[in-house]
């Protein structure tokens, strides 16, 4: 099974599968350049090279997460069109790393309503794809928790943008755990799990599914506030992330944490070590 965390890229992008590799990870989630800059600094040949040739040896999946300074969905014209650049550099790094997903937050409308912010997010989508024609890397997007003006928080927002969007083939969904119950999605039963991805399939499409963020959450149902805790440490609890790990519709994506890591990364050993445990022989 995929299952894994986020790592660092620090001193080198094929560092963050060195890291995997020591986690005893099956799939990773990387950022392809710094992640609080704007600017990318160019990935050379040898590093390349290098993540390709340890990307294949290792048989890692690779998840990307692009920068959160980017947003898709602002009004202010000068921030979209720095997002958009950016988010295009993005892809194109994806792409030159043979990396199948970019998982991101939609956006955010900054006041100007959801409606305005969901319609520039589409527009974002649609000229991101007509300069990637032929690229390979497809959009996910992330569901989020609803806070403040982020959108993408219920999963008709997110099947409006994948039904206004163009050549819609080439997007996913990234459902994360702590997010959609922020938002208000329960599953911390079996029915409710049962519900919240019937809901899900009845919206946007079971299929649509590309990428799961593990997080449990330190603040409760519906709060609508993002705040990641260790899995079993949060009000969903642990016994849920064994309904998405035992869902055989689903079980063959990969479940990437995002969780505290704590001192060299030894809260990713006990978090990873607890998933392991869910999974039915």
């Amino acid at each position: 099974m995929l299952i894994g965390a986020h790592m660092s890229i620090a001193g080198g992008v094929y560092n963050a599968i060195n890291h995997g590799v020591e986690k005893k990870c099956t799939a990773i989630q990387m950022f392809t350049k710094s992640s609080n800059q704007w600017k990318a600094k160019t990935l050379q040949k040898e590093e390349i090279e290098k993540f390709h040739e340890l990307k294949e040896r290792t048989g890692m999946f690779v998840v990307a997460h692009d920068s959160y300074l980017i947003n898709l969905g602002t009004p202010k014209k000068a921030l979209l069109e720095k997002s958009r650049a950016a988010f295009l550099v993005e892809m194109e790094r994806c792409d030159t790393l043979g990396i199948p997903y970019l998982v991101m937050h939609p956006g955010s409308h900054t006041g100007a309503g959801e409606e305005t912010g969901l319609d520039i997010i589409v527009d974002s989508i649609n000229w991101l794809h007509e300069r990637t024609e032929g690229g390979q890397v497809m959009i996910c997007l992330e569901t989020t928790a609803g806070q403040g003006t982020n959108l993408g928080y219920n999963f008709e927002q997110l099947a409006y943008l994948i039904n206004n969007a163009d050549q819609n083939e080439r997007l996913g969904v990234c459902m994360d755990t702590c997010h959609i119950f922020a938002a208000g999605y329960d599953i911390r039963t079996k029915k409710a799990y049962n519900n919240t991805m019937k809901q899900f399939d009845e919206k946007i499409g079971i299929d649509r599914l590309k990428v799961f963020h593990f997080n449990d959450s330190k603040k409760d149902l519906g709060q609508k506030v993002d705040r990641h805790a260790h899995i079993g440490e949060g009000f969903i609890g642990k016994e849920p992330f064994g309904y998405f790990l035992n869902d055989k519709r689903i079980n063959k994506l990969p479940f990437l944490l995002e969780t505290p890591k704590g001192e060299d990364g030894e809260m990713d050993d006990i978090n990873l070590n607890i998933l392991r445990s869910l999974i039915k022989k």
